[in-house]
């Protein structure tokens, strides 16, 4: 088996973020433009990339469940990946619930044709876009705040570690200056 460090969640998280965002985007395109001789692909773009974002999501929280409970982390991390979950799920619970309406609603006959997506939808699908905004700004949160799932950096050797590396390519600081960067005046 393919050890991906510490789990698999991370290989997949991206996807429902991408597909949830162009669906939103393909649903706008389409609603907005609807006598665009292209409105009806837009529409059905975002359809599959809604259909797509839920499947991904649904994978995406699997995965991050054998992550939450395998990431070895202290209290205020864990803290953190409380509310990190409880936002993923709650993404999950309305792409789901999204997803299932759209279903619905092409076999019920109920979509005029081009299917444009009622306004109501489209709140929604805007409010599930959040919701997977905010699951992806938290769970970036873990990992860029609080270092879980990342192998630890090495230490700088030394107290003087730069990141000039030999070059002098900082401007230097010689006081502000004025408008039409006239010199600061002497008191």
């Amino acid at each position: 088996m393919i050890e991906i460090i510490p789990n698999f969640h991370p290989a997949f998280v991206h996807f429902p973020i991408a597909f949830t965002t162009a669906a939103l985007a393909f649903n706008a395109i389409g609603t907005l433009f609807r006598n665009w001789s292209y409105a009806a692909q837009c529409l059905m773009t975002g359809r599959w990339m809604l259909w797509g974002a839920a499947l991904f999501a649904l994978i995406a929280a699997t995965f991050g469940w054998f992550a939450f409970n395998s990431v070895v982390h202290d209290e205020v991390s864990h803290a953190a990946m409380i509310l990190h979950r409880n936002w993923a799920l709650s993404a999950l619970a309305a792409l789901l619930t999204l997803a299932a309406w759209d279903v619905w609603r092409g076999r019920s006959g109920k979509m005029p044709s081009p299917s444009i997506p009622s306004p109501g939808f489209l709140v929604l699908l805007v409010a599930a876009w959040l919701l997977v905004t905010s699951a992806a700004w938290h769970g970036a949160e873990l990992v860029y705040r609080h270092g879980l799932g990342v192998m630890s950096m090495p230490k700088p050797e030394g107290s003087d570690h730069t990141h000039e590396h030999g070059a002098d390519t900082a401007p230097k600081k010689t006081g502000h200056t004025h408008a039409a960067g006239t010199p600061p005046h002497k008191d």
